[in-house]
């Protein structure tokens, strides 16, 4: 009895509910400043909206493809700052442009300042071109201070004082800007942009990095992509082998540092006594006490399902009310490439209408064909192809659905049309050319990403409110990803996990790490 008993309790020192990037980037960060980490995930993959699966020899991404700051180190991207933390890396694949079906027309968009200038001469003139110019002189300050304090230093306590210590100079010296990085993106476009294609550009960037245009984008996302982008030399990059390459890259530098991963491990519940967190108890009824603090990195909304109700909506009721941004519709798609033209890009960006916003449902899709830069992503002569709306599809219109009845599947059918049609604008005959078709929906990512309502995450306005910090009102429960600060996109995310790490860490172990990132990689 004493033995069974034994077996169902396990003690570590913290435990991380979910394997997303961001509780990946926390869990390899904590085991690398010698803590005992064990990460619970639900399903038999790690990686959450970052997975990558596996169909008929075909291999797609389930969320992000599109990366930069990666491939060169130092990098101020913070997960660049966590593969440098944990000796990890993958092998990067890089490229310099994406096409774009724009209402205007057809164009490719090489990253870097200069090459934008010339389709702005094309399409809007001279005067255009003269606002992009000036536009770049006024981030130009801004891209310095964006990055004058790198993530790794950043800490959610006192001890932040410390560990910034040896940047404030360099910080000081960018207070003006830094002050104007806490306001909506528009409001630097205010007086210097007037052309409504560059307006319309800034905003259709800052809602692929914030799920939010230019007026509800915080300036600081933007300044530090400008500072990635618009810079001399620059390249996009791309893990070979997907996504799941730079997941196993995680787990690697988790496991290395003796922590542990536990797949088909579903956490039921967040264990809460006398106000303080003790660790989660499995679905099988398995508990796992944690000494030190249980980190979630589920949304906002899900992390409260794992909290008793009573305690509930008293002790965390401003992640409780967290706004959400909409879901999405999927087209994952393995095509056979016969004949199709070998200068296809890696992603495409098509907008249908400038004039109902790039939030409006349906009217942006994204596409990407990853097996363009890696082949091995597909059996020969084939193409794995992702097509998706970023967070525009309602989740209001699938609510309540049964997903085995005709309504169902017809919906299924009506919502991917978009997708459909934009892809047709690639490649004409796509529909005759697929070997797989995969349509996600709200309910898809509900269910297997288990996000409420199949949200991207919360939709938190520039100037209008601030993601919630790592920290919560309930003693040792801690949060990282999406749903706390910096908020959505692939760096926020691992930043996110990176401060929740850095929290738990003492200062002294702090400032060493820091110091092997940043100085060390600097004298190299």
């Amino acid at each position: 009895m004493v033995l069974a008993v034994m077996r169902m309790m396990e003690t570590v020192d913290v435990v991380v509910v979910g394997s997303g990037i961001g509780g990946l980037c926390c869990a390899a960060l904590l085991a690398r400043y010698g803590f005992q980490v064990v990460v619970c995930e639900s399903h038999t993959i790690p990686g959450g909206a970052a997975h990558t699966f596996e169909r008929q020899g075909f291999h797609f991404d389930s969320g992000p493809s599109l990366y930069s700051g990666l491939s060169y180190s130092p990098s101020a991207n913070p997960l660049r700052q966590v593969l440098d933390a944990i000796a990890e890396d993958v092998s990067w694949l890089t490229y310099d442009a994406w096409g774009c079906f724009l209402p205007e027309g057809y164009f490719r968009a090489v990253v870097g300042a200069e090459p934008f200038n010339q389709i702005l001469q094309q399409w809007r003139g001279s005067t255009a071109v003269a606002e992009w110019q000036r536009l770049q002189q006024v981030m130009a300050p801004l891209k310095a201070a964006s990055t004058a304090i790198p993530p790794i230093a950043v800490r959610s306590d006192w001890g932040i004082f410390n560990t910034l210590s040896p940047f404030l100079l360099n910080a000081f010296k960018q207070t003006g800007s830094i002050f104007q990085l806490t306001g909506p993106f528009s409001n630097l476009l205010e007086g210097v942009v007037h052309d409504p294609f560059i307006r319309n550009w800034m905003d259709l960037l800052c809602f692929l990095l914030s799920g939010l245009p230019a007026n509800g984008t915080l300036a600081a996302e933007m300044a530090f992509m400008f500072a990635d982008w618009y810079r001399p030399d620059v390249v996009l990059d791309y893990p070979k082998g997907g996504g799941a390459a730079l997941v196993n890259a995680l787990v690697r530098g988790l496991q290395r540092y003796g922590g542990q991963l536990r797949l088909n491990a579903t956490v039921q519940q967040i264990l809460i006594e006398r106000q303080r967190t003790v660790g989660v108890q499995l679905k099988t009824g398995e508990q796992i006490r944690a000494r030190h603090a249980v980190v979630s990195n589920a949304s906002g909304w899900d992390t409260l399902k794992l909290i008793p109700e009573e305690i509930r909506s008293v002790a965390l009721q401003k992640r409780q009310n967290l706004p959400a941004c909409p879901s999405f519709m999927h087209l994952h798609l393995g095509i056979d490439a016969t004949g199709l033209p070998s200068d296809l890009e890696c992603h495409y960006l098509i907008v249908n209408d400038w004039e109902c916003g790039v939030d409006a449902p349906q009217n942006v899709v994204v596409v990407s064909i990853p097996s363009v830069l890696d082949p091995d992503l597909a059996p020969p002569g084939k193409h794995s192809i992702h097509a998706y709306t970023p967070a525009t599809e309602p989740y209001e219109l699938w609510a309540g659905l049964n997903r085995n009845s005709d309504r169902y599947h017809q919906l299924k059918q009506e919502r991917a049309e978009v997708l459909w049609k934009a892809l047709e604008r690639i490649i004409p005959d796509i529909r005759d050319r697929c070997e797989v078709t995969l349509v996600g929906t709200p309910l898809t990512h509900e269910r297997f990403l288990r996000r409420d309502r199949g949200s991207y995450g919360p939709a938190i306005a520039a100037g209008e409110g601030l993601f919630p910090g790592c920290k919560t009102p309930l003693k040792n429960l801690l949060c990282c990803g999406d749903s706390t600060f910096p908020g959505i996109g692939v760096p926020a995310v691992a930043a996110s996990g990176m401060i929740a790490a850095n929290t738990l860490a003492s200062v002294s172990q702090h400032r060493e790490l820091i110091h092997d990132v940043m100085v060390s990689k600097q004298q190299h």
